[in-house]
């Protein structure tokens, strides 16, 4: 059995001297060139992951009548969702599998195979006849598609975040890991931008009748690209921890690493549920609280987006500067204290630039997060259990808080008590950062490592 120091029971966290790249010595003989061209071959197929995940929210509102006819817009919003909060459920079995891959087979098979994958659920839902066409069919392969897409990225996030950090450099890996979440909001971004001007281009009928397939066709598409670029990558762990006993092994995690993922799945709680609601359900609260139009709220929020994408850098390297414990606090207090007054100035927000304003600033609170998310995960687990560790946490976290935000939002407004959900995401937020208090100042480790006793 291969044990390093990293990974034995109660052992002393690597110093700060200890870069996570250090346990390869081709990475860590990278120069800045090397690594800038890393970031870019891993980042490229996480914006196709996350771009054709989102793919599906931005375009839920047209083809809602196609795959569920009859029913009330709301009732129709409601099954989208739930079919998108589906897609999150199949996360953690994606979280599981994928991150055993990577630390088993290397990060890079991994990314390969999940960017196939999700290349191969977009051109399925592109093509995928209608509930005219072939009658309840429609809606159970819609189903089926998403829950191929929600494997995908379930296995995405984990991986990549652990790519990205372990081709980071001591004392800039704020910076070089905020571009996980750059490229997930980039994806973001150019899916709804691929809506707003196949919208502009068309109208609600055309819309509502094929147009809405356009960006899954782009897609998928993109996807080919993204594994071309993908082929190129360097594999960044090592023979020796790929072939260890406790490789992709969970027992060794729960066993010596519990505290570490608790912790994960403690502030990601908070942290995807109030990205979610703020990105994705945002674009459906604009039209169905604030009552804008559809084209109105598309460009609302492609500017949010845009201008929350650019922000992740600086919101990184001032966590290279302060500590990540120190930005994780300011997460979870901010979002904690302005939640629901941001979300009650934005239902009576009738003009564009105020609901643009008071998204952003939002945004930027969980930035905070954001930025770091991958990082302080990949901080927190030793190689040979570190894309596993950080997917299946973050996976099922997402999967129960994340992907339900849309369906939990629309449930509680169908029934009446829409400023519940306010406060749902307030108590969760409070505890992400009950949650940050347990964590230790990365700025004295290497990465944030649970003692493996609770």
């Amino acid at each position: 059995m291969t044990t390093t120091a990293q990974s034995r029971p109660g052992a002393a966290p690597p110093t700060a001297a200890d870069g996570l790249a250090s346990t390869n010595p081709t990475i860590a003989a990278y120069d800045n060139k090397a690594r800038i061209k890393a970031i870019i071959g891993s980042s490229s197929g996480n914006l196709v992951e996350w771009y054709d995940f989102y793919a599906y929210a931005f375009t839920a509102i047209y083809f809602k009548d196609v795959f569920f006819p009859g029913a009330d817009p709301t009732v129709q919003l409601i099954n989208t969702a739930a079919v998108f909060a589906i897609g999150f459920l199949m996360r953690p079995i994606g979280g599981w599998l994928f991150g055993r891959v990577a630390d088993r087979y290397g990060r890079k098979t991994s990314m390969l195979i999940s960017v196939m994958m999700m290349c191969a659920g977009s051109l399925v839902i592109a093509i995928l006849p209608t509930y005219a066409q072939i009658g309840i069919f429609a809606p159970i392969l819609l189903l089926f598609a998403r829950m191929a897409q929600g494997l995908s990225v379930g296995g995405e996030y984990g991986t990549s975040a652990t790519y990205m950090s372990e081709v980071a450099l001591k004392g800039k890996r704020g910076f070089y890991g905020s571009f996980q979440y750059v490229t997930l909001i980039g994806g973001q971004l150019l899916a709804s931008l691929v809506v707003v001007l196949v919208t502009l281009s068309l109208d609600d009928k055309a819309m509502t009748a094929w147009g809405w397939r356009i960006p899954f066709l782009i897609g998928a598409a993109a996807a080919v690209v993204a594994l071309y670029l993908r082929r190129s990558l360097h594999e960044t762990s090592t023979a020796e921890t790929r072939t260890s006993r406790e490789a992709g092994s969970m027992a060794s995690i729960w066993r010596n690493h519990r505290r570490a993922f608790l912790t994960v799945l403690g502030y990601t709680a908070g942290g995807s549920l109030i990205f979610y609601t703020f990105t994705t359900y945002m674009q459906k609260y604009l039209v169905n609280t604030t009552h804008m139009d559809k084209k109105t709220a598309n460009l609302v929020m492609t500017a949010v987006l845009f201008t929350y994408m650019v922000a992740q850098p600086f919101f990184g390297m001032f966590a290279d500067k302060f500590g990540r414990k120190t930005a994780m606090l300011l997460f979870g207090a901010s979002t904690t204290l302005l939640t629901v007054p941001l979300l009650h100035a934005i239902a009576g927000a009738q003009n564009p630039f105020v609901a643009y304003a008071l998204i952003t600033a939002a945004l930027l609170c969980v930035s905070f997060y954001t930025s770091i998310s991958g990082l302080v995960k990949a901080e927190m687990f030793p190689a040979e259990v570190r894309a596993l560790g950080v997917g299946l946490s973050y996976a099922i976290a997402n999967a129960l808080f994340g992907g339900s935000a849309e369906f939990v939002a629309l449930t509680f407004k169908e029934a009446g008590f829409e400023t519940t959900f306010y406060w749902y995401v307030t108590a969760m937020c409070a505890v992400a950062f009950l949650v940050s208090l347990q964590m230790p100042d990365s700025r004295r480790s290497g990465y944030l490592q649970g003692d493996g006793t609770a």
